[in-house]
């Protein structure tokens, strides 16, 4: 094992500053290529993980505008939704957010809808205890409404 490959389970931050220094000094010899190739595949999937997550929860809240806001609007006049659009805006930005900084997550999007929307049913069905055959089979929301911040679906 490598100075560097031990240095990266005892003090990650120096091998990683390490790694950088060598990078740029072009000694890619000498560089942790197993670990750095580790680190670089975990970064991607932990993008990956984060988009999924927060398409789920905005889905869900979608779904539950549509589906049961009409219903609690109904009973309850004070019931303004008020705390479900603060979780839109919030997953929206951090979406936003999270697509900028790594904007190779944008080819993943429509994939990603797809993949967090039948979780997205599945949660909006125990958050409301709306029966499962309410929700559409397949996402109902275009990849433009999804992010789109004037975008609340209307019921059904």
């Amino acid at each position: 094992m490598t100075d560097l490959a031990t240095l990266y389970d005892t003090d990650y931050a120096q091998w990683a500053q390490r790694n950088a220094e060598l990078l740029r000094e072009r000694r890619f010899e000498e560089l942790d290529i197993a670990h750095l190739l580790e680190e670089l595949s975990d970064m991607s999937k932990s993008d990956r993980r984060e988009l999924h997550s927060r398409l789920l929860v905005l889905l869900a809240h979608l779904l539950k505008w549509e589906f049961q806001y009409p219903l609690l609007a109904d009973r309850w006049r004070e019931f303004d939704g008020r705390s479900w659009r603060s979780t839109i805006v919030e997953q929206r930005e951090q979406l936003a957010d999270l697509l900028r900084q790594s904007s190779g997550l944008q080819s993943a999007v429509d994939e990603a809808i797809a993949d967090a929307y039948p979780v997205a049913v599945r949660l909006a069905h125990k958050e409301t205890r709306l029966p499962k055959t309410t929700f559409p089979e397949v996402c109902p929301y275009s990849r433009e409404q999804v992010f789109d911040d004037d975008f609340y679906p209307e019921a059904q």
